[in-house]
């Protein structure tokens, strides 16, 4: 790989991130000056969230009916699951402790 003079690459799980040193350096710089003032802190916080929050998607009528009917489906399957291994615990517990003829 090729290195760029004043260019950091830093590698993190096989993905190559290439960011200016100077970059990096300012931005701490900055985030540990806004570290002192709680209020500086705060505000921080409040622009993050707000950042975040443009950054949701709603999704239309008809995908919110298609992930309700996917939870659904989903949760039904698993009901018959653990109804299913709930019957055959119980007849197993009844066998190995209880009476064989409730069985």
């Amino acid at each position: 790989m090729r290195q760029i003079p004043g260019r950091k690459v830093v590698r993190v799980a096989r993905k190559v991130i290439d960011e200016p040193s100077e970059d990096v350096v300012a931005n701490a710089k900055r985030e540990r000056a806004e570290r002192k003032n709680p209020f500086a802190r705060l505000v921080l916080f409040l622009r993050q969230v707000v950042a975040e929050l443009k950054k949701v998607v709603t999704p239309t009528r008809r995908e919110l009916l298609n992930f309700t009917g996917v939870v659904l489906v989903f949760v039904l399957i698993m009901m018959g699951i653990v109804w299913g291994l709930d019957q055959i615990f119980s007849w197993l517990v009844n066998w190995a402790f209880g009476n064989p003829d409730l069985a």
